[in-house]
């Protein structure tokens, strides 16, 4: 016995002294039942003369079994199974003592039976009942809970989520409600499921509940989508459990609730990785990834540590971001080898020197000036130079260091382009594809439409309206988008990278297109107003934006892959020639204007075609 096991603490000496009267207790309700409740005299006597040696034997045989190293405040079936393996080594030995000290004059066979029984229904029972009074399953006897909830969902997540929620001195789950019909009357831990989800505006009235949990964590964004609206219906507040891969990761645990957002209601299916192939590619290999201060590119980085890279190198040009993103992972991951450089893709010497310097097997390169109004006048020629000649600086440099594969992060906006950005990035992508034939070093370049949350979203700016009362803007009324999520994002250009071959531009699958106007309408909802009291304005279209986002430019096909949400376009490369010419144009010092910027860019991006989009008189959306 480890000196650890000792009972040193008050409350281990209460539970030893507690097994010791249930000890005989038990004896003595054994004696009792097997007379008939009427113990004979000369019985009773060898009843208590037996108890001086029943009790010290059974608490020899708990202590030693461990049965006082778990606490009671959180006694479960473990804790169950632990008392029965104790009593059942107590009711052997206990006969055996008792028949080398006295042959068990005075001690029915019967009595041996009972007492097992009787003194594990005391023992587990005692545990179990405190367990339920410290997690106020008893409060009922005292005083209502403050918060009654409806869950919605009866599956795995619902029944952790009553399990952890009985600890809670907030909420008391009132019933649970699921579409499947086999559950439907029956009960979870206690709990019973009142109906389908559909029923929650009756059941919500009938148990006056203000607040419903959403835990259906795997279920598709349209159920989703349904619940929330169900819970809007039905007037009660709508709450959410983390999301499938927070939970199977660990990170959280399923009673962190959280208000419904919008990544909730437009979210996606969950993406499934080919986790093992990912991490035969990545472990132990240096990455590189440019632009890791920025919202994909620092997500990137989250992602590529699950799979155990020898060293993970941050580049980023924003001396803020990158201090960020340093912070972060030193504090979550210390035991990453990572090294951060600040450094300008356009500066091919430094790229040169920091390509050479940690030799990468592979290169995410993210950093990109995304923002389409910004980059549409004034900035037009930075966009082309960061954009396209940046890519095609990190890309001779990959080769010259002998990289494995580069990724280039591409855009939606790059397919049939309007606006400089889109037109930039497409430069780019097809300034990779004429290298391609002439490079050892793997291009491959992943599409994929707006990202929620990220930096430049209009996520953040209408929240932003909302907080202030509005108006809420949005540039036109039939103006749609695709959006996914930051981790969904970099989880495919991840999948695509270790995919790809040689010149190949993947398209992401992005689902349905979402209406802005609706997206407005769903965050101004999910604070807690309506357009009444914050209106919706539009403003009109701004330079360089397009009504719809295409996937694919009017030459390209697809091509499937093994991923469900990935495919091939099969994009044209340009001819050597091309590349010559555009490589000398994107070296030039000179700083161009707009209209010379645009002029080129329509000569070597045959597909762009820009336009200039009027911005009329503000008006309020149509409730």
């Amino acid at each position: 016995m480890t000196g650890r096991y000792l009972p040193t603490h008050p409350r281990t000496w209460t539970a030893i002294l507690h097994d010791a009267a249930a000890a005989a207790l038990a004896w003595w309700g054994a004696y009792w039942l097997r007379f008939n409740l009427d113990i004979p005299a000369d019985y009773a006597a060898g009843m208590l003369r037996a108890l001086a040696w029943v009790v010290p034997v059974q608490a020899v045989v708990f202590f030693g079994m461990g049965l006082y190293r778990g606490i009671w405040r959180y006694a479960s079936l473990p804790d169950v199974r632990r008392i029965v393996t104790a009593v059942a080594v107590a009711a052997l030995a206990v006969p055996a003592v008792l028949f080398m000290v006295g042959r068990m004059e005075w001690v029915p066979r019967s009595v041996l039976i009972l007492d097992p029984i009787f003194l594990c229904l005391v023992m587990g029972g005692s545990r179990l009942a405190y367990r339920a009074w410290k997690e106020k399953r008893l409060h009922g006897l005292v005083g209502p809970q403050i918060f009654p909830v409806l869950v919605l969902g009866a599956g795995d997540e619902a029944e952790a989520l009553i399990r952890e929620l009985r600890r809670s001195r907030e909420w008391r789950v009132v019933g649970l409600l699921d579409d499947q019909p086999g559950r439907r009357g029956r009960e979870i831990q206690g709990v019973p499921v009142l109906g389908g989800i559909d029923d929650l505006p009756r059941w919500a009235k009938k148990l006056e509940v203000a607040h419903a949990i959403v835990a259906m964590p795997g279920a598709t964004h349209q159920q989703r989508r349904r619940a929330v609206e169900q819970c809007e219906a039905a007037g009660v507040k709508a709450m959410t459990v983390p999301s499938y891969d927070d939970l199977v990761s660990g990170k959280v645990t399923v009673s962190q609730l959280r208000q419904v957002e919008l990544d909730d209601l437009l979210g996606r299916d969950p993406v499934v990785l080919d986790s093992g192939g990912l991490r035969k590619w990545l472990k132990g290999r240096v990455v590189l990834v440019t632009g890791a201060g920025g919202s994909i590119g620092a997500e990137l980085c989250r992602q590529l540590a699950r799979f155990e890279p020898g060293r993970l190198v941050l580049l980023e040009q924003s001396e803020y971001a990158l201090y960020g993103i340093e912070q972060e992972f030193g504090r979550d991951l210390p035991d990453l080898a990572m090294a951060c450089v600040v450094a300008d893709v356009k500066n091919a010497p430094r790229m040169g020197e920091v390509l050479e310097r940690y030799r990468p097997s592979v290169v995410f390169h993210a950093a990109a000036y995304k923002h389409v109004p910004l980059m549409e006048r004034d900035n037009a020629w930075e966009a082309v130079r960061n954009n396209a000649y940046g890519s095609h600086v990190v890309a001779r440099a990959a080769a010259a260091a002998g990289v494995e594969k580069l990724v280039l992060v591409s855009t939606d906006k790059a397919v049939n382009p309007t606006n400089v950005m889109g037109a930039s990035k497409r430069l780019a992508e097809m300034l990779l594809q004429a290298m391609q034939p002439q490079c050892a070093t793997r291009f491959v370049m992943v599409r994929f439409g707006n990202v929620l949350g990220s930096a430049g979203s209009v996520i953040p700016k209408f929240r932003e309206q909302i907080a202030r009362g509005g108006p809420v803007t949005v540039t036109h009324p039939e103006i749609i988008r695709y959006f996914m999520s930051i981790p969904e994002a970099a989880q495919l250009v991840l999948q695509a990278g270790w995919m790809g071959q040689a010149g190949q531009v993947f398209v992401m699958d992005m689902g349905q297109p979402v209406k802005i106007v609706d997206l407005a309408r769903d965050l101004i909802r999910l604070s807690g107003y309506d357009e009444q009291q914050v209106p919706i304005v539009f403003t009109g279209l701004r330079p360089g934006e397009k009504l719809y986002e295409e996937l694919l430019t009017d030459g390209e096909t697809t091509l499937p892959t093994p991923h469900p949400k990935l495919r091939i376009a099969g994009a044209p490369a340009p001819q050597i020639e091309w590349l010559e010419s555009v490589t000398a144009w994107l070296e030039s010092a000179e700083v161009l204007e707009e209209a010379e910027v645009k002029a080129r860019l329509r000569r070597f991006v045959p597909e762009y075609a820009p336009e200039n989009g009027g911005v009329p008189a503000p008006r309020r959306a149509a409730s």
